[in-house]
């Protein structure tokens, strides 16, 4: 959490810094850089971005998964500590719940059968209505009980249920925290793998801080050698049976009180896990702070890449040409407008940069709108437009044009399509331009990266 925290602040702080003072805003990007190689986190959600995720048996020197896995994610809290009245697993991230993210995260797998979803009685009609909203095709909803280990358990025993041909009985079952969305699938392999091994296996991280004890009077009793202990994370894998047995022999107390399924396995199973370093990203959003990472980090995501596309127009081609280079932070492909082939880059990034040179239509808008609905493209995140507009003369834009653009804004964000308009007026006199294409990429990659919704349908000016 304090790796996700810093960059964040960083990230603000270096966005403020590039206006202001570009020298120092680039001493601090560099800083930054480095701070995350040494640090080594794995930032990369990215498999909550794709909609296909690669078998595992088709990359070298994986495993294949033969055999029916299974998750099963306790979603029932109310989320007392986030200190909202909302529960914080559906608190929204671009107006889509958190459970949502997490569901992907296993959904998107082949070899994920099944995803059984635990929540209080009262969010059912909620959660159904995520799953169809999301298209979620592997979920089940079961009703959770009053503690986190017997919401676990009937989650379990929604797979016991012989009647119910729907939800079988998988070799290996995984047990993950609704509200830990940033899973990665080779640590899922891990887990499931040793989970089939050895019975049972759990993801662990280094403390961070050192673990006291204290008397009942509230003075120092002893500490423990941080080195020798490992923080206990999410996710946990389990021989179906196994996990199940262990539930069915616990006593009431451990249903009561319990919070570890690793030990209910060793204690009524006589199971031993394999433990499992995992990456920093399984924080768990716990406050409210947490959110704020966890869009940081989706929003870091979404913005690694970018298709400009230019009209035929020479100015406008120039243009798009010149905006690449200054894009330099993000991967970008320039391609003509109104190519056939140009469907193919509309899966391959979320972010488009539309260059005119011309009072065009934006009828072009509508159609690429239309084509991400054919592909299911802007369902689960966010699709950035910003719409260049190159203007030979210091011409700004009429209250009709304004209104246009504002009432097309709006209609494609129904779609979770968001339009952002910048119009950059040609200058002769080269110093000038030079500011204004440099202005042009700031603003288009701050647009880019915040994904502001209050600021869709303005058309800014350079």
């Amino acid at each position: 959490m304090g790796t996700v925290t810093i960059q964040l602040s960083c990230l603000r702080h270096i966005r403020k810094l590039c206006f202001s003072c570009p020298w120092e805003g680039r001493r601090l990007f560099k800083m930054l850089l480095q701070f995350h190689h040494e640090t080594q986190r794995p930032l990369d959600p990215g498999c909550l971005l794709s909609q296909d995720a690669e078998r595992s048996g088709d990359q070298p020197g994986r495993a294949v998964v033969d055999f029916p896995v299974a998750a099963v994610l306790p979603a029932g809290g109310s989320g007392e500590r986030m200190g909202l009245t909302t529960p914080k697993q559906f608190c929204s991230i671009f107006n889509r719940p958190l459970i949502s993210y997490t569901i992907q995260a296993f959904e998107r797998l082949p070899w994920i059968v099944m995803v059984v979803v635990v929540i209080a009685k009262d969010n059912h009609d909620l959660m159904l209505n995520i799953v169809r909203k999301f298209n979620h095709t592997k979920v089940k909803v079961v009703h959770g009980g009053t503690t986190r280990h017997r919401s676990i358990y009937n989650g379990l025993q929604a797979f016991s249920d012989s009647t119910d041909s729907s939800t079988p009985k998988p070799k290996v079952v995984i047990i993950h925290d609704a509200v830990r969305p940033f899973v990665e699938e080779d640590l899922l392999l891990k887990i499931t793998l040793a989970a089939k091994e050895q019975g049972a296996s759990g993801a662990i991280r280094p403390l961070v801080s050192t673990v006291i004890a204290t008397t009942s009077e509230s003075y120092l009793d002893h500490s423990l050698e941080r080195a020798k202990y490992r923080a206990s994370e999410m996710p946990q894998g389990f021989l179906y049976d196994i996990i199940f047995q262990a539930y069915q022999r616990c006593s009431e107390f451990d249903l009561e009180f319990g919070t570890e399924c690793l030990h209910l396995a060793l204690q009524y199973c006589g199971t031993n896990a394999r433990l499992i370093e995992g990456p920093p990203t399984l924080w768990k959003v716990t406050y409210k702070r947490d959110l704020a990472a966890a869009e940081a980090i989706i929003k870091e995501t979404l913005s690694v890449s970018a298709c400009i596309i230019a009209e035929a127009e020479e100015e406008a081609v120039e243009l798009a040409k010149t905006l690449q280079k200054n894009l330099n932070m993000m991967e970008t492909d320039v391609i003509p407008c109104g190519k056939e082939s140009n469907v193919q880059y509309l899966s391959k990034t979320r972010n488009f940069i539309h260059i005119s040179a011309s009072a065009s239509s934006s009828s072009w808008v509508l159609e690429m709108v239309k084509c991400f609905e054919d592909i299911d493209h802007a369902r689960l995140y966010p699709v950035v437009i910003v719409w260049v507009q190159l203007s030979k003369t210091k011409q700004s834009a009429d209250s009709q044009e304004t209104d246009e653009f504002m009432a097309l804004a709006s209609e494609v964000k129904q779609r979770n399509v968001l339009l952002y308009g910048i119009k950059i007026d040609h200058s002769k006199e080269l110093e000038q331009w030079q500011r204004s294409l440099e202005r042009l990429g700031q603003i288009t990659l701050v647009l880019i990266r915040d994904r502001n919704m209050a600021l869709t349908g303005q058309m800014l000016h350079v």
